[in-house]
């Protein structure tokens, strides 16, 4: 399997960067997709920026932690950086598990811990040429 957690600028794949085990019972995937729409402003474009060494570094102690936490049998995450548009998908994850209740888990736990631990950043581009960097109290410079 590759890095368990991965900054892309490339559209992500469907499927999960490693083989299912015949012992799991239950995949759960996550998709994260650019929405058109944000509190009432038409959104055209968003630009995901990272602190690539940290994040990825921080992003694969989460999917660890997840493993760990929640007796998953494999995981992973994809997170997109660059320019995205609407439709686009900006992070997925892969929990597997033998039980789908520990899979759901694990997949909450690896978002949530994201976005909340791992440094990356999103500025939306609105419709009328407004652009603002999103729940972030210090952006990328």
């Amino acid at each position: 399997m590759r890095a368990p957690f991965v900054l892309t600028d490339l559209p992500i794949p469907a499927d999960p960067p490693f083989p299912i085990p015949t012992q799991a019972g239950a995949v759960t995937t996550f998709e994260g997709r650019v929405r058109d729409n944000d509190h009432g402003h038409h959104v055209s474009r968003l630009e995901y920026s990272a602190y690539a060494t940290l994040a990825e570094k921080e992003g694969a102690k989460i999917v660890a932690e997840a493993i760990l936490r929640h007796g998953l049998l494999a995981a992973a995450c994809v997170h997109r950086v660059g320019d995205l548009v609407p439709g686009d998908t900006a992070i997925r994850v892969w929990a597997v598990s033998p039980h789908r209740l520990e899979a759901f888990q694990g997949c909450a736990f690896i978002v949530d811990e994201i976005k909340a631990r791992v440094p990356i950043w999103k500025r939306e581009t609105y419709v009328d040429g407004r652009a603002e960097w999103v729940a972030c109290n210090h952006p990328p410079r």
